[in-house]
């Protein structure tokens, strides 16, 4: 295991910690990537 996969690792963490923050901040929290979900159309607030 090189150093290149850590690296890898740590860039898919932090994109992943921006989407989420930046769904919630959005206030759809899930719509996107929870495919259990209904569409967007037929979410209920």
């Amino acid at each position: 295991m090189g150093p290149w996969v850590s690296r890898r690792l740590c860039i898919a963490l932090v994109m992943l910690l921006g989407c989420a923050s930046l769904l919630a901040g959005c206030g759809q929290k899930g719509d996107l990537y929870l495919p259990e979900e209904p569409p967007p159309g037929q979410v209920e607030r």
